[in-house]
């Protein structure tokens, strides 16, 4: 394409700011495998994924894509895409093995070479602290029900900060920690598989007790011209009727307040303290902890994937949810919501995703513009959003992946909107680079730009990764 036509195709295109930072994201425990290579110790996904019925195909992440290996490969493969950042995250079991004590410099190796890969290519490395693979050390201690686990998290962020903080320009401690706290302990369908929902409140308030000290060992650590930041997956919540506002508040409370407020106001939410009053006295806020969880940070990641529909629990619902209830991977019905026994999420209209998932782009407008209206001066960035569909790989060997492409493309018009709306939003990270462990899933769900054969490990570029390539070069969306 000559010069005249690029300006031309641009002149048409739907714009995003310049520096606008487009990137993939993965998780380790979803990609890596080799989880008994170099010292690594065993995370609670290793023990969760090993234990029956735990994971709908029955597999693991023992060798999932196999990036410990081929990152190399990946890493290419990104420069091939023009992706300008990469988001991974830093297996903690990797780094120190038992979650405290002796640090694994293997482990350490790994990850520093993976950094400067990332920087001879141009490709900006961001480091996530903690993607859900707690060290199963820590917790036959408790895990996150343990206020001594948000201690062990600092002792290891300022140790991933000493090893990388002076290539790596953008730290965030924790990834989701509504997921760990409410999935891992409030139904218990993700590891560690608790469920007991004053459990789950006592982990979400030691994950960000965590956060908070993480933070403070990330900046006695790294650069002062490093950033450090949190990600959440953030709820659209809206009710299922007119007469559903209170469960919507109430889930809102459950699930974006609770880390929103104590974070960017210094505060639990005074509903929320009420709502739960029956479930916990919140006895493990302890004097400081609110100071410490409420320490600055540079930006606030988001990661949105669909809305939810939520309605006021009822006998009828309870009895109905119940007869699902132990079977984690079915999608139709009403489900409690996690860790609550006042509101359920129902079923809604598609259309779906693979995951059955509601496709709703302007939930992710909606989303940003209620964080730019109630939280602002927060600079925003999307670090996760994707789609599972069932690709199918055709006889040439192309993926023709066209429900990904508008998926990304409707949620990126979403974004650009938002932009225009005043919210500062400064980059994009597609969920995900390679196609992986999709957690209770396994392996039957594919989120991947990169088609991934798990029986040779071979990589294919799918076309909508080719269509991201476009995208980035363009830093915009080609006219609809």
């Amino acid at each position: 394409m000559t010069s005249t036509q690029m300006q031309e195709a641009a002149a048409g295109s739907l714009q995003f700011p310049p520096g606008f930072v487009w990137g993939a994201a993965t998780a380790a425990y979803q990609v890596e495998g080799a989880v008994t290579e170099d010292g690594r110790g065993p995370s609670i996904w290793d023990t969760f994924s090993h234990t029956p019925g735990a994971i709908a195909d029955g597999t693991t992440g023992d060798i999932a894509a196999d990036h410990y290996h081929l990152y190399a490969e990946d890493v290419g493969l990104m420069a091939e895409i023009g992706l300008r950042a990469y988001r991974f995250s830093v297996a903690w079991s990797r780094i120190v093995p038992t979650g405290s004590g002796e640090v694994n410099h293997k482990g350490i190796d790994f990850y520093s070479r993976l950094v400067d890969a990332l920087l001879e290519q141009g490709i900006t490395p961001v480091a996530t602290l903690y993607h859900w693979d707690l060290p199963q050390s820590l917790q036959d201690a408790g895990g996150w029900a343990n206020r001594d686990t948000a201690k062990r998290f600092a002792e290891y962020a300022a140790v991933v900060g000493r090893a990388l903080g002076d290539r790596v320009a953008t730290f965030s401690t924790l990834n989701e920690p509504w997921c760990s706290a409410f999935l891992g302990y409030g139904n218990g369908l993700h590891a560690p598989g608790i469920a007991d929902p004053a459990l789950a409140l006592r982990a979400a308030h030691h994950l960000l007790l965590a956060h908070g000290r993480g933070v403070a060992a990330l900046r006695d650590t790294i650069p002062t011209s490093a950033q450090v930041s949190l990600t959440l997956n953030l709820f659209v919540v809206r009710g299922a009727s007119a007469s559903d506002g209170d469960a919507v508040r109430h889930v809102d409370g459950m699930a974006n307040r609770i880390f929103l407020d104590p974070i960017l106001r210094g505060a639990y939410p005074a509903d929320l303290l009420d709502d739960t009053a029956a479930i916990t006295d919140w006895s493990f806020v302890r004097d400081g902890d609110l100071q410490t969880i409420a320490a600055p940070i540079d930006m606030l990641g988001v990661n949105f994937y669909s809305p939810s529909l939520v309605t006021a629990a009822t006998d009828d619902l309870a009895a109905s949810a119940t007869r699902r209830a132990h079977d984690a991977h079915q999608p139709d019905g009403p489900a409690a919501w996690p860790g609550s026994n006042l509101a359920y999420e129902v079923p809604q209209e598609g259309p779906y995703t693979a995951m059955h998932w509601r496709i709703d782009a302007d939930s992710l407008q909606q989303l940003l513009l209620r964080l730019h209206r109630d939280y602002p001066g927060v600079p925003l960035v999307i670090t996760e959003n994707g789609a599972a569909f069932d690709d199918v790989v055709d006889r040439s060997g192309a993926v023709h992946d066209v429900e990904r492409i508008a998926y990304i493309d409707a949620h990126l018009r979403s974004v650009n909107a938002a932009i225009d709306s005043g919210v500062d939003v400064r980059g994009y990270f597609v969920w995900t680079l390679l196609d992986n462990f999709e957690w209770a899933w396994g392996l039957a769900k594919r989120f991947g730009v990169i088609h991934v054969d798990y029986a040779t490990e071979a990589r294919t570029l799918k076309d909508s990764a080719l269509w991201y390539r476009d995208v980035i070069a363009g830093n915009g969306l080609p006219p609809r």
